[in-house]
């Protein structure tokens, strides 16, 4: 594509002298501009990826993948076992869940009440998520509370708490919330902080219990071993008995993920403008090179260069800066997406700043996954676009009258 002698002028090029210390920082600008604007990109990209990834696994670590609301209607033995033969590669769990307000030490915290069976529970939580406690102790009459819950309210394993449910009983001075006396057996921490801030776990008769509830109200959760295929067993499942509403975990959280890919989507398009600037840098840069090796354009057409070969050689300068930015953009993208998180607590540290608030994002740690498909779809884009800034200043030169230069130069 490029013969030697192309190659050695693009090279030369690449090498103002002293006296065009102009074009020299100009060119300097553009690689800067390029590579940290790839870098940027790689690393916000790996962030929202890593976000995204870490909010689907924390969502789907007590969440079930698909929920069969009875709607009112007793979801049957015979049903259950229809389902669990068709669709045998799953887990199925029966759950109740309502709303309630936990009463403890002159404090109250609305909370989310799941009402779930012995045997779920030691499914959903492993030993590392159990902070204080065992779910050993789980029978009727405890409760299991979030490790964020139970700090911001000084609970420990063992204190009672009054959980009081949406629920009124009659009473002769009329309707009151009814409420019920647990103990804690446990509290569990599953790195997800609006989980652990705002969800219990109660025996499902206890729940039951509570909010004036039967058999019929129980709910059937499925745990899938994809469950990104759960909108396709969610379609299957509906059609067995239009009676019940099934949902899927996708949903369930259908706007916050969808949310979530329109401000990853945006900030593609965003971080996208900082290399088009710095790519004008570019434009700017050969022009003006161009400009001042007019002289000796005019000299390697009368040796018999061509105007497409010309072109090439400026063509190739300006394609150099961009690819070598590039690289360095990713590799400096990459090293930084790795060392994310060091990297933020030795800033937080430093300048005394809470960079990454659990409260607010929901998560303890920076999360980063490199998504080696959206950095090859990043070094395209940054190569397409300094191309195309580095052809239009190289197409002008045939545009040039050689004897004029000649005559003038």
């Amino acid at each position: 594509m490029f013969n030697s002698a192309e190659r050695l002028i693009s090279y030369r090029n690449l090498k103002p002298k002293k006296k065009d210390g102009f074009l020299r920082l100009i060119s300097l600008f553009s690689f800067l501009g390029i590579a940290l604007g790839v870098a940027i990109l790689i690393i916000v990209m790996s962030v929202m990826n890593g976000f995204r990834t870490e909010l689907t696994n924390k969502i789907l670590g007590l969440n079930a993948h698909i929920t069969i609301d009875s709607n009112g209607n007793k979801i049957s033995k015979e049903l259950k076992k229809e389902i669990t033969e068709k669709f045998p590669n799953n887990k199925y769990y029966r759950s109740y869940q309502g709303e309630g307000i936990i009463l403890t030490n002159n404090n109250a915290k609305g909370v989310i009440v799941k009402g779930v069976e012995k045997s779920n529970l030691l499914d959903l939580f492993s030993k590392e998520k159990i902070i204080e406690g065992s779910l050993d102790n789980f029978d009727e009459g405890d409760v299991i509370v979030g490790g964020e819950l139970a700090f911001n309210l000084n609970l420990k394993v063992n204190d009672k708490i009054n959980i009081m449910s949406s629920s009124f009983m009659d009473t002769p001075l009329g309707g009151l919330p009814k409420k019920e006396n647990y103990t804690i057996a446990a509290i569990f921490n599953s790195g997800f902080y609006e989980f652990d801030q705002n969800l219990i776990y109660l025996n499902l008769k206890d729940s039951l219990s509570l909010y004036e509830k039967t058999e019929k109200d129980v709910n059937l959760e499925i745990y899938m071993s994809n469950p990104i295929q759960a909108n396709s067993l969610k379609d299957k499942l509906q059609t067995i008995n239009s009676s019940y509403f099934v949902y899927s975990w996708s949903d369930v959280n259908k706007s916050f993920f969808s949310a979530l890919k329109v401000e990853r989507n945006v900030m593609f398009i965003i971080l996208i403008l900082i290399i088009i600037v710095a790519a004008f840098n570019i434009i700017s840069g050969l022009t003006i090179l161009i400009k001042n090796k007019t002289k000796e354009i005019a000299i390697l057409k009368t040796l018999g260069f061509s105007n497409l070969s010309i072109k090439k050689t400026f063509f190739l300068t300006g394609f150099i800066i961009g690819f070598i930015a590039t690289v360095i953009g990713i590799i400096l993208g990459l090293i930084f997406s790795i060392y994310i998180e060091n990297i933020r607590v030795v800033l937080s540290a430093l300048f005394n700043l809470n960079i990454f608030p659990p409260d607010v994002y929901f998560l303890d740690e920076m999360p980063s996954e490199i998504n080696f498909l959206s950095i090859l779809v990043i070094f395209t884009c940054s190569i397409i676009i300094t191309s195309i800034a580095s052809y239009f200043p190289a197409s002008a030169i045939s545009k040039m009258d050689m004897i004029r230069a000649l005559k003038y130069e």
